[in-house]
């Protein structure tokens, strides 16, 4: 009967580059945890993986985001709020953040999943970095966890095109008009070039007043580019919220 040992893969050497990036040391157990992909652990005896700690720093993290937004803009509406934190902890954004630390280095993957390019898919290196703000939580409790998030997560809130990305500015300018009664949301499409390279520019009117235009070589594209577009004009006409 194989013992635990020869179960277990031998431990990688603590990343000083990676502690340092994070700001913040883990402790040895707690990090290899945190590093260990399911398809490492399965080409290794049935490791413990990392989803327990990236179910706890998912948790972490949305409360954290969220306790900021709210504190930070009291003037904004609930939806408002739900769509930045949305912006903020995505997969995109959070492996964004993870690319920036340089987390894929360290990922503990399966040979399969190493060869598919693992350690640069947004949805491995995105639960890897929840991971890592779990295991900031267990070692070393809440504050040193948010301290983490707000380091490296919340500077993504003044990223104008990682907001403007994640944001479906269709159903906002929609939510807007109807909670105003403004009139009918349109988008006026009009087509341009050739048949195998199209363009299509749509133009977004609100009660007919024109806010705003985008060219894509789809209509849904532009029409999604045209409320992102109109979406600051249109604000600034509307009664601003408070309490």
């Amino acid at each position: 009967m194989a013992s635990s040992q020869s179960r277990r893969a031998p431990a990688s050497p603590e990343p000083a580059e990676l502690f340092e990036r994070l700001g913040v040391h883990i402790t040895p157990g707690t990090l290899e945890r945190a590093l260990t992909h399911r398809s490492y652990a399965y080409e290794h005896g049935g490791l413990p993986t990392n989803e327990r700690l990236e179910f706890l720093g998912d948790s972490v993290l949305g409360f954290v985001v969220t306790d900021h937004l709210f504190s930070v803009h009291p003037d904004l509406s609930e939806g408002d709020l739900a769509r930045r934190r949305a912006a903020v902890v995505s997969t995109r954004a959070l492996a964004k953040v993870a690319r920036r630390i340089g987390v894929g280095r360290f990922v503990r993957l399966g040979a399969g999943e190493a060869r598919s390019g693992g350690a640069d898919k947004d949805s491995i290196l995105a639960d890897t970095l929840e991971a890592l703000i779990g295991a900031v939580y267990r070692d070393h409790g809440s504050v040193a966890a948010a301290a983490l998030v707000h380091r490296h997560v919340m500077p993504l809130l003044d990223e104008p095109d990682l907001m403007r990305e994640s944001t479906d500015w269709k159903t906002v300018v929609a939510e807007a008009a109807s909670r105003h009664g403004l009139g009918e949301v349109r988008y006026v499409i009009e087509g341009r070039g050739p048949a195998h390279d199209p363009r299509f520019q749509a133009t977004l009117t609100v009660g007919g007043r024109t806010y705003g235009s985008a060219v894509s070589s789809s209509k849904k594209q532009a029409e999604r580019d045209a409320a992102a577009e109109g979406w600051p004009a249109l604000e600034a006409t509307l009664p601003v919220r408070r309490g």
